[in-house]
């Protein structure tokens, strides 16, 4: 069979690239780059195609960086193997990136593909002992100015493991959020309908922004934070900023929402007259639904007083989870500890005393008291004529300077609260 031309690529080539590709694709071969970095290229960089009439029969897509190029697509339909198209196709396509002033070639080959002739006919060697690694990057370029006009940001990757202790809590949004979220194909296969909001409330101070932040960096999506205050100075008003800020937010592809302190505008309505506050949660509880229905987001609601809350707005349908987040427990408050002590007298400290004596205590009050302590043992060094500088001794806090400084720091978190979000998690907990 003979009769096949190779000539430039021209827009109108698409639907033949296209059924190239789904072909390769039927054949069980995954090409390394995606459908749509192919078709970019094609537009963007540099590409030719082998005719046969007006039939595209094969295809050479490449890019070039700096002095390295690459093959990003290389395909013959099947009837027209071993003809010498892909090798013919190889040189006009290097002919192409010529100017480019390209010092090297090189093509990523999936392990299954089988037609590799064109690349060695064309002179390409087999490089041995390479692996090949690929990170998606989670927010893409048109995204960004959607973001940054959001005060939206990309968290660190580590905020995740970085939540020391609390390993109750840290399994069950691991379980009931991430996971399903971050499978989205697996968990439709069993019936899991992924989750679209979820509330996490506690007493203050407990951690719930540090979760939230944790789960927006365990999904790597971007973590928007909405601030009622700041929306308040919006000369369309607080509902109207609110609607307008969620409606930019449905621009992005994924987003992990967050509002703190909901209760500020999501409070049991009532009274005569209406508060203005009324149309604000009425706003609010008509974006939840808007919300849920778009894929890749989920709202995050935080409050330190459930019981202040609409009853409409914890109601089913609207939020998946309403998830209780405590004190932290001694595994938490012993990496918390870890944090806030210097490394020189790391080994020295008794931890598993500051542990014990801060039971009770929230992350704010571990962190109040563990400065306030390296803070204590600073001016005493300074002005009290302390050990620091003598020989053996290195600068810095004792257990003992720790210990008074827990005994001097109010709790935030008293008894009587303990115990009313005891009663709270019995009856408005949703796990």
């Amino acid at each position: 069979m003979s009769g096949w031309r190779i000539r430039d690529f021209h827009s109108d080539d698409l639907d033949g690239i296209l059924h190239l590709w789904e072909e390769v694709t039927a054949s069980n071969v995954e090409p390394v780059y995606g459908l749509s970095e192919v078709l970019a290229s094609c537009q963007k960089d540099q590409a030719v195609v082998a005719m046969h009439g007006d039939q595209v029969v094969g295809a050479a897509v490449g890019r070039a960086a700096h002095a390295q190029g690459w093959i990003v697509f290389l395909a013959t339909a099947e009837r027209w193997q071993n003809q010498g198209i892909g090798t013919a196709m190889l040189g006009a396509l290097e002919k192409r990136m010529a100017p480019f002033g390209l010092a090297k070639l090189s093509a990523l080959m999936p392990e299954t593909a089988s037609r590799v002739d064109a690349f060695l006919n064309r002179g390409f060697e087999v490089k041995k002992n390479l692996r090949y690694f690929e990170r998606h990057i989670p927010v893409q370029r048109e995204e960004l100015r959607s973001l940054a006009e959001l005060g939206g940001r990309m968290l660190p990757r580590d905020l995740w493991e970085s939540v020391g202790g609390m390993r109750h809590e840290k399994e069950l949004l691991e379980r009931r959020l991430v996971m399903p979220l971050a499978q989205p194909d697996m968990a439709e296969q069993y019936g899991v309908v992924p989750p679209k909001a979820v509330v996490l409330f506690g007493p203050p101070g407990t951690g719930k922004t540090t979760f939230a932040k944790a789960i927006a960096s365990r999904l790597e999506w971007p973590f928007v934070e909405v601030f009622p205050s700041r929306l308040a100075a919006d000369p369309k008003g607080l509902a109207g900023a609110l609607r307008e800020t969620f409606l930019k937010i449905s621009e992005l592809e994924h987003a992990v929402v967050f509002i703190d302190e909901v209760e500020e505008i999501a409070a049991q309505r009532g009274g005569e007259p209406p508060s203005a506050m009324q149309g604000v949660t009425n706003e609010l509880l008509k974006i939840i639904p808007a919300f849920r229905e778009q894929p890749g987001r989920l709202l995050v609601c935080a409050t330190n007083f459930i019981r202040a809350l609409d009853s409409a707005f914890l109601r089913h349908g609207r939020f998946d989870y309403v998830v209780p987040i405590g004190l932290p427990d001694a595994a938490a408050r012993l990496a918390i500890w870890e944090r806030y002590i210097p490394a020189t007298v790391a080994g020295l400290v008794n931890l598993d005393a500051l542990v014990v004596a801060s039971d009770g205590f929230s992350p704010a009050d571990v962190e109040y008291a563990a400065r306030r302590a390296s803070q204590e043992a600073l001016e005493r060094a300074l002005f009290d004529g302390g050990e620091a500088g003598e020989a053996g001794v290195p600068a810095g806090p004792t257990t003992a300077d720790y210990l008074s400084a827990i005994r001097a720091t109010r709790t935030t978190v008293s008894a009587q609260v303990a115990s009313e979000f005891l009663e709270d998690i019995e009856r408005l907990a949703r796990l």
